[in-house]
């Protein structure tokens, strides 16, 4: 079983594009084969988010997705991890979820995140699944 915490471009490309490999990570997230780690400022982002206007997602879609992840993953008050600097505050939360959970942060912006085998891209979290 993997643990992951998805950065919400990853969420966001999902929806929007089912034939992409962030559509493929959230349906081993679906199929119960990864398991969506969150703390309450992620479900916040992911909420605000997913209700802009640009995407045009149906606003009970996004009431379905974000149950499912309540329901099925696992929310955590994450350590605090002062010793990183990050260019944009709002992503530490997502890496300090990944590390204290020892798991995978997923996100399309590698380089808002500090190098670490935790954080990758959702291709590579797809060939890190096969080979496991």
């Amino acid at each position: 079983m993997f643990k992951a915490v998805l950065d919400t471009n990853i969420l966001v490309s999902a929806l929007l594009s089912p034939a992409g490999a962030p559509a493929r990570v959230f349906d081993h997230v679906l199929n119960g084969d990864v398991i969506l780690c969150f703390d309450s400022k992620i479900i916040l982002e992911y909420r605000e988010v997913l209700a802009r206007p640009k995407f045009n997602f149906d606003p009970g879609r996004i009431e379905v997705v974000l149950d499912f992840i309540l329901k099925t993953g696992i929310s955590i008050v994450p350590k605090p991890l002062s010793s990183y600097d990050f260019i944009d505050k709002d992503d530490q939360v997502f890496f300090e979820v990944a590390i204290s959970t020892q798991g995978y942060l997923i996100t399309g912006n590698l380089k808002h995140f500090p190098q670490s085998s935790n954080v990758v891209t959702a291709a590579e979290f797809l060939q890190l699944i096969k080979v496991q």
